[in-house]
C-alpha cells in the first residue's frame, strides 16, 4: 500500500491524528490497520534508507507500531538500510546500563561477564524485552548447572543450533 503523493498523512485510513492525543490516535490507527489486515492478503513493507540517522525514539515508536499482542503479531515489515553505523546505533548504551543495573539490583553485579553483557546487547537489537528474555534463558540454564557466573561459553552452548548430520546420498547402482 503506497502513500499517494499529495495525500494528507494525518488522514490516512480516515483516522484523525492529533498531537495532543497521541494515544487515542495510536489506538484508532491500530484498530483500523488490524481491520485492514483482516480483509486483505497484502502486507505492507516499510523501507527505511539511511536508518542510522533515525533517533532512538523514532525507532522505538516504529517498533511499537510494527507489531501487536506483545510482538507476537507482526503488522508491518520494516527493513532498515544503512551504513556500518546502523549496527552501532542499534547497540544502544542504555541496554548495557540496564543489564548492569538489573544484575546489581539482583545482588550480584558480577553475575555476567563483561563480554557476555556486550553479546546480549548486540543480539537484543535495541529491544529491552529481547534482552531480558535472552538473559532469563541463560540464567535458567546456569541455575540448573549451578554456574557461579554466566559467560559467552554458556551463551554459545544455549543459543548455538545443534549441528545436524548431513544426510548421505544413497549410492547409485551402476
Amino acid at each position: 500500500m503506497a502513500h499517494r503523493a499529495g495525500a494528507d498523512p494525518r488522514r490516512l485510513f480516515s483516522v484523525p491524528l492529533r498531537p495532543h492525543n497521541r494515544w487515542g490516535g495510536f489506538k484508532a490507527l491500530r484498530a483500523t490497520w488490524l481491520g485492514h489486515l483482516e480483509t486483505t492478503r497484502r502486507r505492507a513493507v516499510l523501507l527505511v534508507d539511511e536508518a542510522q540517522e533515525m533517533s532512538p525514539a523514532v525507532l522505538n515508536e516504529l517498533r511499537l507500531l510494527a507489531s501487536a499482542r506483545f510482538d507476537s503479531q507482526p503488522l508491518l515489515c520494516v527493513v532498515l538500510a544503512g551504513d556500518t553505523r546502523l549496527t552501532d546505533h542499534l547497540r544502544r548504551e542504555e541496554l548495557l546500563a540496564c543489564l548492569q543495573h538489573l544484575c546489581a539490583s539482583a545482588g550480584n553485579p558480577a553475575l555476567m561477564s563483561e563480554p557476555l553483557q556486550h553479546t546480549l546487547c548486540d543480539h537484543a537489537a535495541g529491544n529491552y524485552r529481547i534482552l531480558a528474555s535472552l538473559a532469563a534463558e541463560l540464567l535458567a540454564v546456569a541455575a540448573r548447572q549451578e554456574r557461579p557466573q554466566l559467560d559467552e561459553a554458556l551463551f554459545l552452548e544455549v543459543f548455538t543450533p545443534p549441528a545436524t548430520a548431513t544426510p548421505r546420498r544413497a549410492a547409485l547402482p551402476r
